[in-house]
């Protein structure tokens, strides 16, 4: 296979009727044109893949996808320029091109996981690697069009070149939210990525080999490339655990990536801790004092047959709603179902959660809470909202006056809605903002506040639906209630009194406070400008 013009020229002149001549150049562009699809899916994965690993370790993921994909289209823009500048030998370019992206592609992720156990701005490496990735992705598309120049007329070539490459980055985009991530995760699409960049090198090699001028130098690294890449596939986990390990003061005992989250449990003696996206969301040294507070107080002042849970999907919050005789039916809504699943099996978590999940009184709904609010009927006495911080935009939604009078519908009269509601100590404004958010929604509310030793100052809110409302008298029910009955590690009738009372100035700014909106998200702002470096 020729892919230089002198040579498609001569053999044109010498065989321009030859049916086998036709055929040829016929099967010769298809290839290139299954190899342009084929780098449009692995160059999209390779896109979504530096984003979700810029969100993972940098956070703020609406920010990093905007700016790893911003920064690689800019990065395709200035490989595109760059490609006017190869003027001979468009088959060696590309194949460079290919066999540089593949390794690229492979040692991005363990590269950046790796230095992330050393470096602090281990942000700079991802960005720049992204940047270099786009480079290469945008030499493609061109180098792939001057070559199948030869074989198609320009109007034909170049809406047959992009019409594959978009056809590719559809299907990548399909097998990066089904396949890839959720079943690879960040250790193994980039590795699978570079072995598909690899694949197309290795064909458009071997077709041509003949006719390359390079051709015992493209050999070296056509061996080399898979030894390197099936060595990255034997040492990726070993690699990803250690820069891992690095983030946390304990033990990982276990790690998964789903397609939501990523979900790393640490152990230290007797104790285990759960982090989804790196950040903490307790430990089994002291859950209690975050879980009882969540639902006792809501559960003790009214009638509690039928509870909702949005969120806790490790089956902790659902544990104390079960511990409530009075129990008829209870819904837990989490959108990841690994969540769900890990607590049900590992041990550890079937110890802390006595098996909650498995209880025949429990509904357990893969969705998202704001879908499954809008889709459900039913009526409920309690609604439980164990979500995480709105430190992101997607959860910063479920923190809204829509979202809360959304959820206040389904409650029944006197029916008691409760969402912890982040810290008062290190993001007081976001607390605040919560508190009178819920008010805004129509619920009467009152907020209250606990000291977990391994979170800080934490604290809740609490919204009765009746009217007219009255935030004392709701108070005075708390005070009143006696959870006697209920076996409690930690929560007693003194404890509410103590956590009902906050010190002086905490609440002085709840009438400067915005509410929050979902057209105005004030509360992932105030979340942001949080004194969390302090903790």
């Amino acid at each position: 296979m020729s892919l230089s013009r002198p040579a498609v020229a001569s053999e044109t002149a010498q065989r321009a009727s030859s049916p086998e001549s036709k055929d040829g150049r016929r099967r010769r562009s298809l290839l290139l044109k299954a190899c342009i699809f084929a780098t449009g899916l692995a160059g999209i994965v390779a896109e979504y893949a530096m984003s979700t690993l810029a969100s993972y370790l940098l956070g703020n993921s609406v920010r990093q996808w905007a700016l790893t994909i911003s920064l690689m289209l800019f990065a395709m823009g200035l490989g595109s320029r760059l490609s006017k500048h190869i003027h001979h030998r468009l088959l060696e370019a590309f194949l460079v091109v290919e066999l540089a992206l593949s390794v690229l592609c492979a040692v991005s992720a363990l590269l950046a996981y790796l230095l992330s156990a050393y470096i602090t701005e281990v942000g700079l490496f991802i960005y720049l690697m992204s940047a270099a990735i786009g480079v290469l992705i945008g030499l493609e598309i061109p180098l792939v069009a001057r070559l199948n120049d030869f074989f198609e007329e320009l109007r034909v070539n170049l809406s047959a070149v992009l019409e594959k490459d978009y056809y590719g980055a559809l299907l990548g985009g399909l097998l990066f939210a089904f396949v890839a991530l959720p079943y690879w995760g960040l250790t193994y699409t980039p590795i699978a990525v570079g072995a598909v960049n690899f694949a197309v090198a290795a064909m458009l090699f071997w077709s041509n080999r003949k006719l390359l001028h390079f051709r015992r130098r493209l050999m070296f690294a056509f061996a080399a490339v898979p030894v390197l890449l099936a060595g990255l596939a034997l040492g990726a986990q070993p690699i990803v655990l250690f820069g891992e390990q690095a983030k946390y003061r304990d033990r990982i005992i276990y790690q998964e990536q789903t397609p939501y989250q990523k979900i790393v449990l640490t152990q230290w003696r007797d104790h285990f801790w759960l982090y989804l996206d790196g950040n903490e969301q307790f430990s089994s040294y002291d859950e209690e004092k975050y879980h009882e507070p969540l639902v006792h107080p809501a559960m003790s002042v009214g009638p509690a047959a039928r509870v909702l849970i949005l969120g806790g999907g490790d089956g902790l919050a659902l544990r104390e709603v079960l511990k409530h005789r009075s129990v008829q039916q209870v819904t837990l809504v989490d959108i990841d179902p690994a969540i769900t699943a890990l607590a049900a099996s590992h041990p550890l978590f079937l110890k802390l959660n006595q098996g909650a999940l498995q209880d025949g009184r429990v509904q357990l709904v893969p969705q998202d809470a704001y879908r499954f609010l809008q889709d459900d009927s039913r009526i409920y006495d309690v609604i439980i909202i164990d979500l995480p911080d709105p430190k992101t935009i997607e959860l910063a939604r479920l923190y809204t006056r829509e979202f809360y009078a959304l959820a206040a519908r389904h409650l029944a009269v006197g029916g008691r809605m409760v969402t912890q509601a982040t810290s008062p100590f290190f993001s007081k404004l976001a607390f605040l903002s919560i508190l009178k958010t819920m008010r805004a929604a129509g619920l009467t509310a009152v907020a209250y506040h606990n000291h977990i030793p391994t979170m800080g100052e934490w604290g809740w809110v609490l919204g009765l639906k009746a009217a007219p409302a009255n935030e004392a008298a709701l108070q005075t029910a708390l005070l009143a209630a006696d959870f006697a009955a209920v076996p409690t590690k930690f929560l007693n009738r003194a404890a509410m009194v103590h956590m009902l009372h906050f010190g002086k100035g905490v609440l002085d700014q709840l009438d400067a406070v915005a509410v929050t909106n979902e057209l105005d998200l004030t509360v992932y702002h105030y979340y942001r400008q949080g004194d969390w470096d302090i903790y």
